[in-house]
């Protein structure tokens, strides 16, 4: 009788054991098999605080995989339920409930990119995050002192102080999480640089070289003469004459720009107005690049102290006015 228990109690078990085996080798089937999507990719969301009985119920109901319980089930198996991270993630053609729990867990989340590029100011950097949907909203309708105090920068000036660059974020960061990292770029940057710049410059202190550098930047885009052109400024400087340069005068003149300066624009005077002022304009005028702000570290040798554009994007040096005015003659007179 004993026997005849215990063989019924095994074959009992067993027929358990065979069933769990059957049952967990369908639903690995089930979770190894492409999803079913509406469109690819789809967009997911985890959101703060889903658990993986949410998010598998969820996905059930966009009728991506239709048994939240299983894969509730491999994410314990696992031991991924507890990794949940949130973002957003694309869903595409072929990826199966496992791969699914892999992206989930391990935050493989969609990356957006905002450009921030050299030369725009820094009203311009806040119009390029303004227009990007994704981005969450904070600095709306808040002054340029009221951003730098939620920066933590409370008194500083905002131009130039932002590094340009491509910033990729996720969709919960926001316009100033991006500002944020940007200015440790170009804090980081410039800090670096500064220790190695060459002896004699005539800037009092980085912020004054950090001013160079946005001038540099507006007055050329051609990697090759930015140091040509700092060498002429910092000559300039050295001796004590006007900069003379065009976009510090058209950042004076702000929003009323038209895209023409003119002669009364250069008489002008303002604290930007370089064809009126000694020296350098109180604060940059643009955001800087790397190679603008080596260049003011270390400006080219020479004996140049005026140039004028060519007309195709490149400049002529001239080391005497009268050889200048000449240059002014052919190049922008046309004769």
């Amino acid at each position: 009788m004993i026997k005849f228990l215990l063989k019924s109690l095994l074959s009992v078990v067993f027929a358990g054991l065979l069933y769990a085996g059957w049952l967990y080798i369908d639903v690995q089937k089930t979770l190894d098999q492409p999803m079913t999507l509406e469109e690819s990719p789809m967009v997911f969301t985890v959101n703060a605080g889903d658990s993986m009985k949410a998010i598998s119920h969820r996905l059930s109901k966009t009728g991506a995989y239709p048994h939240p319980e299983f894969l509730r089930m491999s994410a314990k198996i696992r031991k991924l339920d507890n990794k949940i991270q949130v973002g957003e993630y694309h869903l595409t053609e072929g990826m199966t409930p496992n791969d699914f729990l892999t992206m989930v867990t391990e935050g493989n989340v969609v990356q957006h990119s905002v450009v921030l590029v050299e030369g725009l100011t820094f009203r311009q950097f806040l119009e390029a995050l303004a227009a990007k949907d994704d981005l969450k909203k904070e600095l709306t309708d808040l002054t340029d002192d009221q951003i730098m105090a939620r920066l933590g920068k409370a008194g500083e000036h905002p131009e130039g102080r932002f590094f340009p660059d491509n910033y990729f974020y996720t969709s919960d960061s926001s316009d100033l999480d991006i500002l944020k990292r940007a200015y440790q770029a170009m804090e980081k940057m410039t800090t670096e640089r500064w220790e190695k710049r060459e002896k004699d410059l005539p800037y009092k202190n980085i912020y004054e070289a950090m001013t160079m550098a946005s001038i540099i930047e507006k007055e050329t885009g051609r990697a090759d003469e930015r140091p040509t052109i700092a060498g002429v400024f910092v000559r300039r400087l050295k001796k004590g004459m006007k900069l003379q340069t065009d976009p510090t005068v058209i950042y004076g003149i702000g929003p009323e720009y038209d895209g023409n300066i003119t002669r009364k624009h250069l008489k002008t005077d303002t604290p930007y107005n370089t064809y009126t002022r000694k020296g350098l304009p109180p604060t940059p005028i643009a955001m800087f690049g790397t190679a603008s702000f080596e260049a003011a570290l270390h400006p080219e040798e020479g004996n140049a102290l005026y140039f004028v554009a060519k007309g195709d994007g490149s400049h002529h040096f001239s080391a005497t006015f009268k050889e200048h005015d000449k240059a002014v003659t052919k190049y922008q007179l046309k004769k």
